[in-house]
């Protein structure tokens, strides 16, 4: 059976890829340095959500259309003044994710007051308190225990809202513990969106909360796994094909990832740990091509022997261009449902998925397999100067 064939891309190509590679660096690292300028913290720095910045994020759904910036407004004036707002989901359902940078309300003043309030009523054993936990404190006491309305009598006393009081079990014998709940950003923001936006009748639906250390953590580790990834690929490379073919591979990931964390910086996007998966997975697809081009450099080496690395490394691009192009496309075409019916983090996703696969190509071309021929040249003209000057001065021509 002879199967009929359509060729979109013709047979045959003589793309000069390395002839173009000086102009692709020079392209590569200006839109690179501008990626990273822009997502210094000095300069713009990248928006990070709660995942890595630490603070209170809430999804907030309103009623009617409402503007975005009249959000902020009205939450800054409620003290908050380092709030973002930001669309969530299609603008017909005018949701949005509101983030402060705090998790806990309660300033050290009023720790104090109600610390000193609930001493002066009760025999209290200790009393905790920590900011990255939310607004909630930890008292113990030591022989009869107060009634918990007592209690919340008591701190509310001391000008401070309680939402719930938690009995539990003491630290030590003979000791009885109660959590504190006090009503915290969630209670404040949801008042006062309800007092600014009547007619529009704001709803909390959602509330995540992720202390600044915990975030800084999260932040270094997502850096680390890039990193790691990115460095079990240079050894497989180096291990199937040769550890000369590593640094190319190296810097042409590093690029697709600046690219792709490119969206995020210029785009304002929340950059979390979803984002962290789009740049892993763009990494991973953008060796996939890499090593499919590598395949074919190595074979055409057994079959042209005596032919140059530029010959040959523009021959195997071009033998493998149009299964290139045409699989980088279906992969584009796959996102194309997401970006026209996902929303949220799901588009961000997707966006930058299809720049990561635009980027993955096109160092595919031009940066993985024609650094590797500069390497080789800039190594020949090393060997050429240590063996004599007139060599090195033709290996340079």
């Amino acid at each position: 059976m002879q199967f009929k064939t359509f060729d979109i891309i013709p047979h045959g190509t003589k793309i000069d890829f390395v002839g173009k590679r000086r102009i692709a660096v020079v392209l590569s690292v200006v839109v690179n340095l501008a990626v990273i300028l822009w997502a210094l913290p000095a300069v713009h720095g990248l928006n990070y959500g709660v995942d890595f910045a630490g603070g209170t994020e809430m999804e907030v759904r309103f009623a009617k259309q409402v503007d975005a910036g009249a959000i902020r407004k009205a939450v800054e004036e409620l003290g908050f003044k380092d709030a973002s707002v930001q669309t969530y989901g299609a603008d017909s359902e005018n949701t949005f994710l509101v983030r402060v940078g705090r998790i806990a309300l309660m300033s050290p003043e009023d720790v104090k007051k109600v610390e000193d309030a609930v001493q002066a009523k009760f025999a209290v054993e200790s009393m905790s308190f920590n900011a990255e936990s939310g607004d909630k404190i930890d008292f113990q006491f030591k022989g009869a225990p107060p009634a918990p309305a007592e209690l919340q009598a008591a701190v509310e006393g001391a000008g401070v809202k309680v939402r719930e009081v938690r009995e539990e079990a003491g630290l030590t014998a003979g000791t009885r513990s109660f959590a504190v709940i006090t009503q915290g950003i969630q209670d404040k923001v949801d008042r006062g969106l309800a007092t600014r936006f009547v007619e529009e009748k704001p709803e909390v639906r959602r509330v995540e909360y992720v202390g600044p250390s915990v975030g800084r953590e999260l932040r270094v580790q997502g850096f680390k796994a890039i990193a790691y990834a990115m460095l079990l690929i240079v050894v497989y490379v180096g291990l199937r094909f040769d550890f000369r073919f590593s640094p190319g591979v190296i810097i042409a990931l590093i690029h697709d990832a600046v690219v792709t964390c490119g969206y995020f910086a210029f785009s304002g996007r929340e950059f979390n740990l979803t984002s962290i998966a789009v740049i892993l997975t763009v990494v991973g697809y953008s060796v996939n091509d890499t090593v499919v081009v590598y395949d074919r450099i190595r074979e055409n080496q057994g079959k042209y022997k005596g032919k140059g690395l530029g010959d040959i490394v523009n021959q195997s691009i071009n033998e493998v261009f149009g299964r290139t192009l045409l699989t980088s496309f279906a992969t584009a075409l796959s996102l194309v449902g997401l970006l026209v019916y996902g929303v949220g983090t799901i588009f961000d996703f997707s966006f930058a998925m299809l720049i990561g696969i635009v980027s993955g190509t096109y160092s595919t071309w031009f940066i993985a397999a024609p650094m590797t021929i500069w390497l080789e040249e800039r190594a020949a003209r090393k060997k050429a100067a240590g063996q004599h000057p007139a060599a090195a001065q033709a290996a340079s021509k």
